[in-house]
């Protein structure tokens, strides 16, 4: 079992009881699944950049992607109809809990002139998404294979409020940026 999977079960739900005042335990805030989209642009015409590019978010995430197509066509893009558009992982269970520590721990203190995650990309379900531009801070990934820069992390959080999310990833250790100004 994932360390952060046990401090979530021995740490944080206990404490959320008692600040959210819940009585049962099963309806305590928890992440339910990670999302990880990457849009592929103009890799997705070189079949051998996007067997690179898959090969890079199977590393990091350790599951194959899945393949993403344009469900329509939009010229001014030049994306027509079935064209290969993104890729996509979901993570669910001790994956997701092992992604998510390395992710806070590994990760985001290797972002170069990292002052935490903004605490505004919260939606209004409590989900929270977040964006990596370069994907070289992960060491899993070999800085010679990336063919694409970027991509999305959405947490999908269970809670009811966007309070309790953002206290929920606070426990588990999320850095967010201090408004000291």
């Amino acid at each position: 079992m994932s360390r952060l999977k046990i401090k979530y079960q021995e740490e944080i739900v206990p404490k959320l009881t008692k600040e959210l005042g819940i009585k049962n335990k099963l309806g305590v805030p928890k992440i339910v699944k990670i999302v990880i989209n990457q849009g592929i642009g103009e890799v997705a015409k070189n079949k051998e950049q996007l067997l690179k590019a898959k090969q890079v978010l199977a590393a990091l995430s350790g599951q194959i992607p899945q393949v993403k197509k344009a469900r329509i066509s939009v010229a001014s893009f030049d994306i027509r109809l079935g064209m290969v558009v993104g890729l996509k992982v979901t993570l669910r269970g001790d994956r997701m809990y092992e992604f998510l520590d390395r992710l806070i721990s590994i990760v985001m203190p290797r972002i170069r002139d990292f002052r935490g995650v903004p605490k505004k990309s919260f939606d209004k379900n409590g989900n929270y998404t977040l964006g990596i531009e370069d994907l070289s801070v992960f060491p899993e990934v070999d800085a010679a294979k990336i063919v694409i820069k970027g991509m999305e992390i959405t947490l999908v959080v269970n809670a009811k409020d966007v309070k309790s999310a953002q206290r929920l990833l606070e426990l588990m250790g999320m850095p967010f940026e201090k408004n000291d100004k």
